[in-house]
């Protein structure tokens, strides 16, 4: 655990810039710099987590009752399995994170029942975890499954195939399954760059990517009718639309999500 204190966290430091407490100095420096360095780019964070939960919603509205999600961060105030459980009570739900700190912090707060695991395993292992025994346990593949990607593929570089790893899901799911994904969107601004240019620095892994390049990391599944657009953007919910406001903060352009189903 001490070598992981010794770096920052992906999540610890998006936990932290959402307002979380279980992080380490390390990942408050990195969180300052956004917060303080680059005011408003907290919205990266926020927007991005309310479309993770928005999909969710959405997946266990279209009678999904069992979700993966791969890189599910530290518990935040509201958590995927409260806002699938209000829809679909018995769903059966897998997190994914690969940080031990995260994990053990999941098994603490999340895993409530038999229905919820923690498992610790990198999403660039995707048969490691789909052989895992908590997955095996409670998905069925002969069933739709609800794949949640929030902003994960992001630090998958391109040399991992991060269209491989949303394929090689795609190939065991069955139909009427479905896959979210949010990711970095490259820009040309300075907050852009700065933003980019300090992640890669911070974590050693990240990309920035364009809109084909995103659409690309979904394989054979095509995009649903809202197809890829920021996160912001991506399915408010009523008091979300009235409250936006109509013009996106060069943040908010900066991340962006997209849903398929499985045909």
């Amino acid at each position: 655990m001490r070598a992981r204190q010794s770096r920052p966290s992906v999540a610890r430091v998006y936990s932290y810039v959402l307002g979380g407490r279980d992080n380490y100095g390390v990942d408050k420096d990195v969180g300052d710099y956004f917060i303080e360095d680059l005011p408003g780019s907290e919205l990266l964070a926020i927007t991005n987590r309310q479309a993770v939960l928005r999909a969710a919603k959405v997946m266990a509205q279209a009678g999904i009752r069992q979700f993966i999600d791969m890189g599910c961060g530290l518990p935040a105030s509201v958590n995927v399995h409260e806002v699938v459980r209000e829809i679909q009570p018995d769903a059966r739900l897998v997190y994914i994170d690969d940080d031990p700190f995260v994990v053990a912090h999941g098994r603490a707060l999340l895993a409530v029942d038999e229905g919820i695991a923690v498992v610790e395993a990198d999403i660039r292992d995707p048969g490691g975890i789909e052989k895992h025994a908590d997955v095996q346990r409670l998905i069925t593949f002969d069933e739709p499954v609800g794949l949640l990607f929030g902003i994960t593929l992001s630090f998958v570089n391109d040399e991992e195939d991060p269209t491989g790893v949303v394929q090689y899901w795609t190939d065991r799911v069955p139909t009427d399954s479905q896959v979210f994904v949010t990711h970095f969107r490259s820009g040309t601004t300075r907050q852009a760059i700065a933003t980019a240019h300090k992640i890669l620095e911070a974590f050693g892994r990240g990309r920035f990517r364009t809109d084909d390049e995103i659409r690309a990391c979904f394989g054979t599944l095509t995009l649903d009718e809202d197809g890829l657009r920021p996160c912001a953007q991506w399915r408010p919910e009523p008091t979300e639309a009235e409250t936006h406001q109509p013009e996106l903060t060069v943040w908010e352009e900066l991340v962006v999500g997209g849903l398929a189903r499985k045909p």
